[in-house]
């Protein structure tokens, strides 16, 4: 079958490799759409945490696909499906608090075990999601990402009323401003550095654009940036009493520089997030066959799997520089089929 594998200092590429084997518990899905996100570069270029990846590796952690053989309560084949990445093990103190996140055995797909980005892929069917058939694939490829945030926002309480900022234009940070209008805010403002995704902020839920830090505090403060220094951005963005979130992943072996005393005397909350949970994975699918989610104008490029270089391109933002850019997708269904 098709898939595109990496390994370090072998770069990235379309690659003809064998069908996975299915283990017990498992089955296999027939990917359709599937994200790339800055993670991925990351592993293409070697730079990611090596205690998170087993290479080589077929690519591909966000992703929507269709099951290949039917699966008794689950799906006859052809059924859509979304298929949660982390693989706990089901049994550790961590697992058993519903802290699966932080399972004590890391395993994931597109990171430890092959991922999306082939012809088929093996997944354990416990952690297969069945899809309404109302939902667009194009809302269905961005469930991991959503899993991502939705844990962070809801890990604390967010008070109706509450006034947003969110840190960073990347697929994270749009995600954020989306589904933080779920706690009805009494704004969210977006701060970002590519004037070109004014727009798009607006579209997916952003009362309002900066490209520099407003004057104004806020109650939650949401740093999806990626970088370390927009950790003490968020630090000072942050009103007494106000809650901050990590989410963004600066490079392996970032140091940040923060006044604990400012931490202390504004009262303030400070919180990673790490991935998410069984339990967040499943409110985002819950809430996508209701459509209470509709995160689809999200996806702004689209690509074959025989055009991987081109979408790789263009997340580092090397393609297309002045226009918006969302999630950049893998159509894997055609080998031709690029937009």
């Amino acid at each position: 079958m098709r898939a595109v594998v990496t390994a370090p200092g072998q770069g990235v590429g379309l690659r003809e490799v064998p069908e996975p084997p299915i283990r017990d518990g498992e089955t296999l899905v027939r990917p359709l759409l599937v994200g790339v996100c800055g993670t991925d570069l990351e592993l293409v270029d070697a730079t990611i945490d090596p205690a998170y990846v087993a290479y080589p590796l077929v690519l591909g952690h966000e992703w929507v696909g269709a099951l290949e053989h039917d699966v008794p309560g689950l799906g006859a084949a052809g059924e859509r499906v979304v298929v949660e990445g982390i693989v706990p093990c089901g049994h550790c103190p961590a697992c058993l608090r519903g802290d699966t996140n932080r399972c004590d055995t890391y395993d994931e797909i597109g990171f430890t075990r092959q991922g999306a980005l082939a012809d088929l892929v093996s997944v354990p069917v416990a952690l297969a999601h069945r899809l309404d058939d109302a939902v667009p694939l194009e809302d269905a490829v961005l469930v991991e990402p959503m899993a991502v945030v939705w844990r962070a926002l809801t890990r604390l309480p967010i008070p109706p009323g509450a006034r947003v900022a969110i840190i960073g234009d990347g697929t994270i940070a749009l995600l954020a401003a989306h589904l933080a209008r779920a706690f009805v805010p009494h704004s969210v403002t977006v701060i970002g550095r590519r004037p070109e995704q004014a727009d798009l902020a607006r579209t997916m839920g952003a009362d309002a654009f900066a490209l520099a830090p407003p004057a104004e505090t806020f109650d939650l403060v949401v740093e999806a940036a990626g970088v370390a220094e927009a950790t003490a951005t968020a630090v000072a963005l942050a009103a007494r009493g106000g809650t901050i979130t990590l989410l963004g992943l600066p490079p392996h072996g970032s140091t940040v520089t923060l006044g604990p005393d400012d931490l202390v005397n504004k009262d303030l909350i400070l919180q990673g997030s790490f991935s998410y949970t069984r339990r967040a994975w499943a409110e985002v699918v819950d809430r996508l066959n209701h459509g209470t989610l509709r995160p689809s104008p999200l996806v702004t490029h689209r690509f074959s799997m025989d055009a991987v270089d081109d979408a790789l391109e263009t997340l580092r933002g090397r393609r297309d520089r002045s226009a918006p850019r969302g999630k950049v997708v893998i159509d894997v269904r055609s080998p031709f089929a690029r937009a």
